[in-house]
């Protein structure tokens, strides 16, 4: 059991998962229970002092915490929790006057050596993706120099880092005076710390920079708030006292001087100008970049799964910075989104609403970014309200994992798209999602990952909306190709948009019947007709003439996995159908027609390559859909989704043949938007 003072450290949330050990809450009139084994205190703050007296007359070790490497996306000075810490037993990282046990962990080569190829693709992702401690920052968009760049990293003023790294103001002079005098013809760039651009602290070379750069115009000082490798790609040597920048850099293949004595410093990897540099080598000895990333990040560090608040890995806390961060930035600014219904406005919110953005439902669009609609039509009404021409339309939809019920009966969506230039169903122009199919190539690992997601899929058999009973194929069926034909929503959007020739459910089933007439065709009507809710209904007579059989309230995916061919217009089974590797035939252009997996009656020539299903797998669900979870009001993966997903019970299946199913479906509807209200009103104030 581990004792803690700090009322800071006890705020940390799921503070059980990081220390798993376990926590007692300690006070200073109370004596320290004996099952406590050791006190934490956070770092060499001023704060622990008195624990730490404490600890050593009762002969207790003293666990000294920190902030973990890959930190979290907002900063800690603007209350952005840490989803990562580390734990040292021996001494604290950043203090070179004795050794810790990250300093122990570097030395065990024997120990690392195993986490060699992981700590190779986990530098590659944070160094492709951008990630660093905090994941705020914006990628860099100033003036690039047209010849040589040196990077001086600048700390905050009083930083324990510095001090307890042998160092002082005066180092920072110094490693500006050495950068100039070294580099004599590059120019020299000054890094603010992100705590000083946010305003909450001083850095040490503010004044130093502006007085060399009034010396020298090639010293600049980056006040911007930018992204670590979006600057280290454009300079060749980075200058550090401690800061963890310098082995960022390292990461990134650059050359780091350094004129403190920081916990990668000492081990050969950097150009050490500190006076004890000589001495603390001699201490740690030689390693290489794998032992000190796979000691620091990978057994040193403890880490969150932001999405569930369960203890979690590295990978867990990369995959949902990166997600998380493009979620943000995709919504910067101020959005108006007028002439919005209470429920759309309701379900929107959270899917639009950040920290650092504003969002606004009434008909002003002064000062806005963009303009936000739903769908075609909200596009239409959009331009028919006569707004500024030159001002950008985001359209939203429902994703291609929804919920647990239908959208019509107001279930809240577990995921939206938000597309910038069209939107996926509109096969009339391009959309964000066939950019991506077009242009997006994917690492090893998103194949991986996509490829993972497909299977569960799989195995839970979730669709859209994830309704119904289950289906087996019919014995009638036996010894002929069994066809399912998917209605679809008669008016809809993709309908209109997605479609050539047959735009009709009724004239689908003519068409697969004069097509294949050996074959035992099974109509599946579309969940929101047979709700009563949308128009698609077919004759009677005509689904008995060309139909074997009818399914009502079967679940889509157990009849795609009892069919042999799905033939379709647009519908989203098609999809779900290519997952379940069943042969799909299209009579109108979907999103995932087009690219080599369907046979399609019509081609699309802006869809230019051929893909394979994993690449479709990965940009329709994971690149291209926002998820947002019900409880918690954030952004979660659609690995997460997938998991709330399976936890929830089969929606029911609403049949309209009732005297007051009309009535019936308005309860539902109220009762629906009540619950979402309650939640979401909720979930702000988490």
């Amino acid at each position: 059991m581990i004792g803690i003072f700090s009322a800071g450290i006890a705020r940390i949330p799921h503070l059980e998962q990081l220390l798993p050990e376990g926590v007692a809450r300690l006070a200073s009139y109370r004596r320290v229970p004996a099952r406590v084994s050791a006190i934490a205190v956070w770092g060499h703050r001023p704060s622990g002092n008195r624990a730490v007296a404490v600890a050593r007359r009762r002969g207790l070790p003293v666990w000294r915490l920190e902030d973990g490497f890959i930190r979290s996306l907002g900063l800690g000075v603007a209350g952005s929790p840490p989803c990562a810490i580390v734990v040292d037993q021996a001494g604290i990282y950043y203090d070179a006057a004795q050794p810790s046990t990250l300093e122990y962990l570097i030395q065990d080569r024997a120990g690392n050596a195993p986490l060699y190829p992981q700590a190779s693709r986990a530098i590659d992702t944070i160094t492709r993706l951008d990630l660093s401690k905090y994941n705020q920052a914006p990628p860099y968009r100033g003036p690039v120099p047209a010849g040589e760049t040196v990077l001086v990293v600048d700390q905050t003023f009083g930083d324990k880092a510095v001090c307890h790294g042998g160092a002082g103001p005066g180092d920072f002079v110094r490693m500006l005076e050495t950068a100039l005098e070294e580099n004599p013809q590059a120019t020299v760039w000054v890094k603010v710390h992100p705590d000083v651009l946010h305003g909450k602290k001083a850095g040490y070379l503010a004044d130093a920079a502006r007085e060399a750069a009034a010396r020298h115009p090639r010293v600049m000082l980056l006040t911007c708030n930018a992204s670590p490798y979006s600057l280290l790609q454009h300079v060749s040597r980075v200058y550090a006292v401690t800061s963890q920048y310098g082995f960022e850099a390292l990461m990134a293949g650059k050359a780091v001087t350094c004129f403190g004595l920081p916990w990668y410093a000492g081990w050969g990897l950097t150009d050490d100008r500190h006076a004890d540099a000589p001495s603390l080598a001699a201490r740690r000895g030689r390693a290489s970049l794998p032992d000190l990333f796979a000691a620091a990040y990978l057994r040193y560090s403890r880490y969150l799964d932001p999405q569930s608040g369960k203890a979690g890995t590295l990978d867990d806390l990369l995959t949902w910075l990166d997600m998380a961060r493009d979620h943000c930035r995709e919504r910067q600014g101020t959005l108006t989104a007028p002439g919005l219904s209470v429920w759309k406005r309701a379900i929107l919110t959270p899917f639009l609403k950040t920290p650092d953005n504003r969002v606004r439902f009434g008909t002003s669009i002064n000062d806005a970014a963009a303009g936000v609609v739903w769908g075609i039509k909200g596009e239409r009404q959009w331009q028919q309200a006569g707004h500024d021409p030159a001002l950008p339309v985001w359209r939203m939809e429902d994703g291609f994992l929804r919920s647990a019920g239908l959208g019509s009966h107001l279930h809240p969506p577990l995921s939206l798209v938000l597309d910038k230039s069209g939107i996926y169903y509109d096969a009339t122009r391009p959309s964000d999602l066939e950019t991506l199919l077009n242009h997006g190539a994917l690492t090893d690992h998103q194949r991986a990952r996509a490829a993972a997601l497909r299977q569960r899929l799989l195995a839970a058999r979730l669709s859209k909306y994830n309704l119904g009973a289950a289906f087996s194929r019919p014995a009638a069926a036996a010894g002929k190709r069994l066809l399912l034909v998917p209605g679809q929503v008669e008016d809809d959007a993709s309908i209109l948009t997605g479609t050539l020739g047959i735009r009709s459910n009724s004239a689908l089933l003519r068409t697969v019947r004069e097509r294949h007439p050996d074959a035992y065709i099974l109509y599946k009507p579309h969940p929101d007709v047979l709700a009563g809710n949308r128009k698609g209904a077919v004759a009677a007579q005509d689904v008995a003439r060309w139909a074997n059989e009818t399914v009502l309230d079967a679940d889509i995916i157990h009849c795609i996995r009892a069919a042999d061919e799905i033939h379709t217009l647009t519908s989203l089974a098609g999809f779900e159908a290519l997952m379940h590797g069943k042969p799909v035939t299209c009579y109108g252009v979907p999103f995932y027609a087009g690219w080599g997996l369907t046979q399609d009656e019509y081609p699309c020539p802006r869809r230019t390559r051929e893909i394979t299903l994993d690449e479709l797998v990965y940009q329709a669900l994971i690149r291209y859909p926002s998820y947002i979870h019900p409880a918690s009001g954030k952004p979660i993966t659609a690995e997460a989704a997938v998991s709330y997903l399976e936890t929830l019970p089969r929606g029911e299946m609403f049949i309209a043949k009732r005297k007051f199913s009309s009535a019936i479906n308005a309860y539902k509807k109220i009762k629906m938007l009540i619950k979402v209200k309650l939640n979401y009103n909720a979930a702000q104030h988490l």
